[in-house]
């Protein structure tokens, strides 16, 4: 099928272009507008990318400078204060994927949304390497008929840098956001302080230290499923692969408890892997969403509406592409 070039705002970054590979792995044909501050640097991706034409965007332009051209969707691999991809999407009918934003900076996203919710599908992508923790969460709650528990922990290995984007947004990220987003009890609460300092277990069994932190997982977990404890911790330091001399991987411990569907109380502990860290990961599930949204999964595209992640990705096919890529969701002992 014909597709319009998929607009990628920040695709010459190490999660830009990680997700353009996954999708041109996928779909040989697939065209792409990749931009990017330095043009020198977007052609460079674009012609290993093949297929792919690199642009520097006009961020102040109602058409980013892009004038008549088509384009088939948008996608945004860094901090966009200005709103210009989603105001561009927005104008056009188009579905926009922005990956970078925190907890604070979705208001105006949510209000440009509002104001024309009938242009196109709007994807809330700022979970957790966008998806990885709520597919699978949401996947394993299925064994409970009740939820009353979910804590997450987030294990980056500190040799896992993801590229001077990804570096910028944990500077914003940690600088605007002290506390974190939780549920506790059934309220949702900011932790801050000591009551922000954590400890959970990575997946060879070491206690790692973590911080809370304001991830947008709390919020979708917590609505999905009714659980009235949620939180997310998240911590830098060494993965459990490289502690054993293998290299570096990133790992997502998830925790749940409450009512089995027998009845009994159940607690389960969990961890999300992929032995090639954050980024591919991430990349991974950029990519799945961009092919539901624009329908080149072989499917209608999606409709209009503001949509987390998890509601785009379907769990059996995520895991058969975390698998397929040497990852996995491993079922850990209790600690």
């Amino acid at each position: 099928m014909h597709i319009d070039p998929i607009l990628m705002m920040g695709g010459s970054g190490a999660i830009g272009r990680l997700s353009a590979e996954a999708l041109r792995d996928r779909h040989p044909d697939l065209p792409f507008l990749i931009a990017g501050r330095d043009l020198a640097r977007a052609q460079k991706a674009a012609a290993e990318l093949g297929n792919a034409e690199a642009v520097v965007l006009d961020l102040d332009a109602a058409d980013l400078g892009l004038g008549g051209r088509r384009v088939a969707a948008v996608s945004v691999f860094h901090a966009d204060e200005r709103l210009a991809g989603l105001r561009f999407a927005n104008e056009r009918g188009l579905p926009h994927l922005g990956i970078s934003s925190g907890i604070f900076e979705i208001a105006p996203e949510i209000a440009t949304f509002m104001h024309n919710p009938g242009a196109g599908a709007v994807v809330l992508g700022y979970e957790w390497l966008v998806g990885a923790t709520t597919v699978c969460a949401l996947e394993l709650a299925k064994s409970f008929v009740r939820v009353d528990t979910i804590r997450i922990g987030a294990l980056v290995d500190e040799e896992d840098g993801g590229g001077p984007a990804v570096a910028e947004d944990f500077k914003r990220l940690s600088r605007m956001m002290p506390a974190a987003l939780t549920r506790r009890d059934g309220i949702y609460v900011w932790r801050e302080g000591e009551d922000a300092q954590a400890i959970f277990h990575a997946i060879d069994g070491s206690e790692i230290k973590a911080s809370g932190f304001s991830s947008i997982d709390v919020v979708g977990l917590a609505a999905a499923t009714g659980a009235k404890n949620v939180r997310f911790d998240l911590a830098t330091g060494i993965s459990s692969t490289r502690r054993r001399g293998e290299p570096k991987s990133t790992e997502i411990i998830i925790e749940m408890s409450g009512e089995a569907l027998d009845g009994q109380l159940l607690e389960t502990r969990h961890a999300v892997f992929h032995p090639g860290g954050a980024a591919p990961l991430t990349a991974m599930g950029v990519a799945s969403i961009l092919e539901r949204l624009t329908g080149i999964d072989g499917r209608e595209p999606t409709p209009p509406g503001l949509y987390f992640p998890y509601q785009l990705l379907e769990a059996k096919r995520y895991l058969q592409q975390l698998e397929a890529a040497g990852g996995s969701l491993l079922t850990l002992d209790p600690v």
